[in-house]
């Protein structure tokens, strides 16, 4: 990477100002898990070990690929990070003002639960917010703990969640290799189309049978290494490591090295074995691979953001992420709507009818969309909608709605 160096703010620390490199991250995220939702909203095939056979164009079949090792289970890691790193700032935050933490951060829980409920059961099953409630108290739990101790715990959480794909690989190997029973999966997708594609209580009926698979896939793959990447952005937080990104340029050269050769090899061999080999011991032991690389190829595209924010090109481009960063939670909510808007029966009921390349496109217009509303938006006003209803109930107290800058 290289650029002349631009002029930039003072970072923020504990005066209070936002982190605009963290804003940056996490709108880039957001771009992330949206082009992998997507793929789950566009079609009922997805993920039933059986894609959608109407699309199989040399088009459809690259989109995917790219899709699965590029995006897929990268980047709710990044945004995970950034929470658990933020989760830092709002200590320090209740802190300085002389605030109870505790029982201020059990009020944010408490009300992402809700929120991410709602739109688990109205808009889209595959919802994070749950889990992140529920995994916030152990962060809670573990706030005191020291850096060094956090990242050895990611570690181990990383390397035994690897370690048991491999073990369940390794037995259903030996139990004769698995695999997916085509015909099944078909009529279950086709099942669900239709209900998908049906009234607004069909689509709710839909949702909520898919949940349990949804809830085991939290359980057992998300969840541990949404924890680990949890207890590494502690680890980054207390140490203030993006207070001033710029100057850890050779931490950050590592990573890209590191995350872009062994990060996305282990992507790769979790997309070929994910779309060609679904159901079987192989994919069970990419899903292990998966887990253990992915966090490198997450922090391989977190360098690249930060390092590029250190240059001069680089700074506009990430200047027009960080809008859609500081309103993350809205645009997390309101990319599900407009999805479920176009591919439900709420309204256009596209699911089943656009290929992967178009669903990619609409993800990326969509996208696109939300950078402009955004600066718009944070024009006008200090927080973003849902952002403002989260800090209410945070602080049990109703913010002020003026624009001005504000450090959490």
């Amino acid at each position: 990477m290289t650029g002349t160096v631009a002029t930039r703010p003072k970072p923020a620390g504990p005066q209070g100002r936002r982190i605009t490199d963290i804003d940056a991250l996490r709108g880039f995220a957001l771009l992330g898990i949206l082009m992998v939702n997507i793929t789950y909203v566009a079609s009922a095939h997805h993920g039933t070990g059986l894609e959608d056979p109407r699309f199989d164009s040399p088009a459809d079949h690259v989109t995917r690929y790219l899709v699965t090792a590029f995006f897929e289970a990268k980047f709710f890691l990044l945004f995970s990070f950034l929470f658990g790193y933020s989760f830092t700032l709002q200590a320090t935050s209740a802190a300085r003002g002389g605030a109870r933490f505790s029982r201020r951060f059990l009020r944010r829980l408490a009300t992402l639960f809700a929120l991410g409920a709602f739109h688990a059961v109205v808009l889209f099953p595959g919802d994070i917010l749950t889990t992140y409630a529920l995994l916030g108290l152990i962060l809670l739990a573990a706030r005191n703990t020291r850096p060094r101790s956090a990242v050895k715990a990611a570690i181990a959480l990383f390397a035994v969640t690897a370690t048991g794909y491999l073990l369940l690989g390794t037995a259903q190997y030996a139990a004769g290799g698995g695999g997916t029973d085509a015909a099944a999966a078909a009529a279950h997708a086709q099942q669900a189309t239709q209900a998908l594609r049906g009234s607004p209580g069909s689509v709710i009926g839909a949702h909520l049978e898919q949940l349990p698979d949804v809830a085991f896939l939290l359980l057992f793959f998300q969840a541990p290494a949404a924890l680990a990447a949890f207890l590494l952005g502690l680890a980054a937080g207390r140490r203030e490591v993006l207070a001033d990104a710029a100057r850890r340029t050779p931490v950050l050269r590592r990573l890209q090295w590191t995350g872009y050769s062994v990060g996305l090899a282990g992507g790769v061999v979790y997309a070929h074995a994910s779309l060609e080999h679904p159901g079987t011991s192989y994919h069970l032991a990419a899903l292990g691979l998966d887990v253990a690389t992915a966090p490198l190829l997450a922090a391989a595209y977190a360098a690249t953001v930060l390092r590029l924010a250190a240059t001069t090109r680089g700074r506009r481009l990430t200047a027009q992420l960080a809008p859609a960063g500081r309103m993350a939670l809205t645009n997390y909510l309101a990319q599900s709507l407009l999805c479920a808007l176009l591919f439900t029966g709420y309204g256009a009921a596209l699911v089943g009818r656009v290929s992967p390349p178009a669903a990619a496109a609409i993800a990326l217009t969509l996208f696109t969309c939300q950078l402009v509303a955004g600066r718009w938006w944070l024009h006008r006003h200090r927080y973003g909608p849902v952002e403002w209803l989260l800090r209410a109930a945070t602080n049990a107290a109703w913010p002020h709605r003026s624009r001005g800058r504000d450090g959490l």
